[in-house]
């Protein structure tokens, strides 16, 4: 008569394949030894013991759980980065979604500096998110180059680990990644394929400047939350649909424009 005690393994990084052969070679000796325990021994010489019938998964990580409350694609980036399938406010991947001024999470119906919420009505009067004392106001500077949590709009709207992307989150799709022009259910936009052969949509949602829309169908600009160092404007994705054209840009933080979230 024999019996066999399995457990499941998961790593999502291979730093950690020593510890995955260490897991192997114990499981081999449950089924040989039919040991009833399994001691851990902690760095200062602690240890912990668990009874192997209680053990269920084995699960090494050193990265936050994947967030599953919106979908997203693995473009197989070499970060590991996740980005959704769709914009902040959409419900598709064609759809546009809702437009924001950089650092804000709602939506309006007026983007421009006498509207936005990090100034005191003007460009050079900047309250939050200033290196530079000539459009500060009053000379203000606080050294912020990434936005705070609480002024993330993927983080305040999805929530969860949810985030808009870094500056070298948006550079590592850019250098990883093929651009092809394409219209998708009559949306002009952009595919984007990582290396693994997955792939993105993203649409040429223009952007939102004063009352109206401006290059809907022809551009697309898509917010990071990292600040551009000389002119304390935020850098976003951006596409020309008409010339092929992709890259990252500056983007006036007092205009809207879309939101493409990430997650770990």
């Amino acid at each position: 008569m024999c019996a066999t005690t399995m457990l499941n393994i998961i790593i999502d990084n291979m730093k950690l394949k020593t510890f995955f052969a260490a897991m192997l070679f114990m499981m081999a000796g449950l089924q040989t030894a039919w040991a009833q325990k399994m001691i851990v021994r902690m760095t200062g010489n602690q240890t912990t013991e668990f009874n192997v019938s209680e053990i269920e998964e084995v699960i090494f990580t050193d990265s936050e759980p994947i967030d599953d409350s919106h979908e997203w694609v693995d473009l197989g980036l070499p970060s590991g980065t996740k980005w959704a399938t769709c914009n902040v406010g959409a419900n598709s991947p064609e759809e546009y979604g809702d437009y924001f001024a950089w650092g804000e999470t709602e939506s309006k119906d007026y983007y421009d500096w006498s509207t936005y919420k990090w100034c005191n009505g003007s460009y050079d009067t900047i309250t939050k998110y200033c290196i530079s004392s000539y459009v500060g106001y009053n000379g203000f500077t606080d050294s912020k180059t990434e936005l705070d949590p609480e002024d993330d709009v993927a983080a305040v709207n999805w929530g969860g680990s949810w985030r808009m992307p870094t500056l070298e989150q948006v550079s590592e799709l850019h250098n990883n990644c093929t651009c092809e022009r394409t219209t998708q259910d009559s949306v002009n936009g952009t595919l984007v394929t990582g290396p693994n052969g997955n792939s993105i949509f993203l649409p040429a949602a223009g952007r939102r400047q004063l009352d109206g829309p401006y290059y809907t169908g022809s551009d697309g600009y898509y917010l990071s939350r990292s600040l551009q160092s000389d002119s304390c404007n935020g850098y976003s994705l951006s596409f020309n649909f008409n010339t092929g054209w992709w890259g990252w840009y500056y983007t006036y933080r007092s205009y809207g424009f879309t939101v493409r979230p990430v997650c770990p």
